[in-house]
């Protein structure tokens, strides 16, 4: 006990007690390069996942005479969230649906794109033609938003069934991914507006080609005819 009572009081540490606090400080160091490790990785995955989303921003940023700061964050929102929400459904899913998901995700999203983009095309040449003044900032079409939302995100089915799987805790990967598509999202919108307002004629026709271009490029993908 005298012992013990010098240790703990005074000058010297028993061996067994620093071997343990030395453990202690190599596991919690270990742990904290474990969790920086995961969070870039999940980083990483929402940037990947992103990036259709992106481009679609891009896209409604080319339509835009100014960046409409609502209409960004709106976008940024609907992007974000789906980006989001589809994880979440797959792992809820889990894999008991996994070959259903991924036999049609593909064709789902390139339908989507391909039909929004060729309307945008349609009506770019319908403003080339008619030389009224377009409205400044028109509202968003929530209906399109929110196809756009599936059709970009639909792909992140699959990769919630991927966290189910690997027994990934959602919550944090969901949110991640979300934030980060939504801060792409609205650098998007505002990527988007620096050429389109240059380019105000051409800018709607372009933005559907690039969505025609990004449903075709997701199918060839998964097809397994186009490998990136």
């Amino acid at each position: 006990r005298m012992r013990l009572m010098y240790a703990c009081s005074g000058n010297t540490i028993p061996a067994g007690i620093r071997g343990v606090s030395f453990y202690l400080s190599f596991y919690a160091a270990g742990k904290r390069r474990k969790n920086m490790a995961f969070v870039i990785e999940l980083l990483l995955i929402g940037v990947g996942l992103s990036m259709d989303a992106f481009a679609v921003a891009v896209c409604k940023g080319l339509a835009m005479r100014k960046v409409n700061k609502k209409q960004a964050v709106v976008i940024g929102l609907f992007f974000g969230g789906f980006q989001a929400l589809m994880p979440f459904i797959g792992w809820a899913l889990g894999t008991q649906f996994e070959s259903y998901i991924t036999s049609i995700d593909h064709w789902i999203a390139f339908i989507l794109l391909a039909f929004i983009g060729g309307k945008m095309v349609v009506e770019g040449y319908r403003l080339e033609e008619d030389e009224t003044v377009k409205e400044l900032d028109p509202p968003l079409d929530m209906k399109e938003m929110f196809l756009l939302a599936i059709a970009t995100s639909i792909d992140a089915l699959a990769v919630g069934i991927t966290f189910a799987f690997l027994n990934y805790p959602i919550v944090e990967c969901i949110t991640i991914i979300g934030l980060t598509t939504f801060v792409l999202s609205i650098a998007g919108v505002v990527v988007g507006n620096m050429f389109g307002s240059r380019y105000q004629k051409k800018a709607e026709i372009a933005g559907g080609i690039i969505l025609i271009l990004i449903g075709l490029k997701i199918l060839l993908e998964h097809l397994g005819i186009l490998v990136l």
